[in-house]
């Protein structure tokens, strides 16, 4: 299982369309996921305080396109190492890899604490 933080908007347009796609997919090459480990890392670096986010909890055997385990695009988010290994998907994302999603909202302060994913 990795993680992926979106917009319940983009994961609307993603249903429409077919497949999800994210930003980083046409600038970096890659749609950007975590492990459960990761993620509030990361959603507390690059989203606290965002609303109207969700957490695609996908099924890495069942996403077409090649996932590959790498170091941190950038600088890492505190709480993570360099050597850490992160999933990057080289592709657009199969809808049928998204198992579930889970309503990813911010606390009180800003900062996000993982969400019971109950899988």
């Amino acid at each position: 299982m990795i993680l992926h933080i979106t917009s319940t908007t983009e994961w609307q347009e993603a249903q429409a369309r077919g497949y999800y796609t994210a930003p980083s997919l046409e600038t970096e090459g890659f749609i950007h996921c975590s492990t459960d480990k990761q993620v509030t890392h990361v959603a507390n670096a690059f989203y606290r305080g965002k609303s109207g986010l969700i957490l695609l909890v996908i099924d890495e055997t069942r996403v077409s396109p090649q996932v590959k385990w790498e170091a941190p695009a950038g600088n890492p988010a505190p709480g993570i190492s360099e050597s850490d290994s992160f999933p990057h998907i080289y592709g657009k994302l199969d809808l049928e890899a998204v198992i579930k999603t889970v309503d990813f909202i911010s606390n009180t302060d800003g900062n996000f604490t993982l969400p019971l994913l109950n899988l």
